[in-house]
């Protein structure tokens, strides 16, 4: 398998410094869910001792930089160590395992993660449970029941920013046209639910949705292979939409590449420099953000409600926005567009 990435550790602050001087402007979690579960109170260490272990399912992507810095900011609010620990390849099934495991070796008193598989993750997850260690999952599925398998699911409802993705993209192509889909990665439910939201909204939009069910992978490299290999295939294709950043980019090269960029109309999924500059040349029509930081905040935060014994609802919705030429230039939007990681991250 691949080398782990570098292990993050945020020391929890010292008990005085608890207190939150921007209480107010930190994101609150929704009150309205699809019910609530009580957590068994836990006897374990106390606030200060305890170890919130983030598992994400890669670190190469900036998506989890800002995942990162949420989980980060809800530590030192609550005086609780936190680290991040994850897989260097999103594809790295055994790795991430491993981690869970070593974790529960280790007696992290909660794990927070983000399951690269659906399927794969399930066994250790169980293992964690049985072992008295509470797993919220963040960001993408897990098979089981929230509430029961595991304490709550934070993430953005996927299919629905799949959806949004689709009406974007019929809207900027007329309602009508040829769209072309480059999937993910298999096993990822996340992306597979943008996928198919997507397709579902698309075809609602009046467009033939192109779905050869072809991978990017999970390198930009890939992502560029296989849509120089699409584009190739299907030359008459007036849009394009991909789930996610690494897949959007690599679309992007193929696209310059081929000279079709700018003519065909692109929507893709989450942020980096490079999607944001080529919106800003008009190459990329629509971006569906997330709201990672929020996210990472939101599951550390449920960690710890579930260590307190605190009600928590089991699934909690961090929200999804559409982002075009005429909004990207909001405050709002700027921040989610492009993260100041030297504040957020303190490095």
């Amino acid at each position: 398998g691949a080398t782990a990435a570098p292990s993050v550790e945020t020391p929890a602050p010292s008990r005085t410094k608890v207190k939150n001087e921007n209480a107010e402007k930190s994101p609150q979690p929704p009150t309205a869910g699809k019910g609530t579960v009580g957590t068994p109170k836990r006897d374990g260490p106390a606030k200060g001792d305890r170890r919130i272990a983030v598992v994400p399912k890669g670190t190469a992507h900036e998506f989890w930089k800002s995942v990162q810095a949420g989980t980060i900011r809800a530590g030192k609010e609550a005086g609780v160590g936190v680290s991040f620990t994850g897989p260097a390849r999103e594809d790295d099934r055994e790795q991430q395992i491993a981690l869970v495991q070593n974790l529960i070796s280790g007696k992290a008193s909660a794990i927070v993660l983000a399951p690269l598989d659906d399927r794969a993750l399930v066994e250790p997850v169980r293992q964690a449970k049985a072992a008295g260690i509470p797993v919220v999952i963040i960001d993408s599925p897990l098979q089981g029941e929230a509430g029961k398998d595991f304490v709550t699911i934070v993430s953005t409802d996927n299919f629905k920013g799949g959806q949004i993705a689709g009406e974007a993209l019929a809207k900027a192509m007329g309602g009508k046209g040829k769209a072309l889909l480059l999937r993910y990665n298999e096993g990822s439910a996340s992306t597979t639910q943008r996928e198919e939201g997507f397709v579902e909204a698309a075809k609602r939009g009046g467009l033939e949705v192109v779905d050869p069910k072809r991978y990017a992978g999970v390198t930009r490299a890939s992502a560029q292979e296989a849509a120089e290999n699409l584009l190739a295939a299907n030359g008459e294709v007036s849009g394009v939409f991909c789930p996610n950043e690494s897949s959007a980019f690599g679309m992007l090269l193929a696209l310059r590449s081929r000279g079709m960029a700018g003519k065909v109309k692109f929507v893709g999924f989450d942020s980096s420099d490079a999607v944001v500059d080529a919106m800003k040349k008009g190459e990329i029509a629509g971006l569906v953000l997330q709201n990672p930081i929020r996210m990472g905040y939101l599951g550390v935060k449920a960690a710890i409600d579930a260590l307190d014994g605190k009600k928590i609802e089991t699934t909690i919705d961090t929200g999804a926005m559409l982002v075009t030429p005429e909004n990207m230039d909001k405050p709002e939007v700027v921040e989610l567009l492009r993260p100041n990681f030297k504040e957020l991250l303190g490095g």
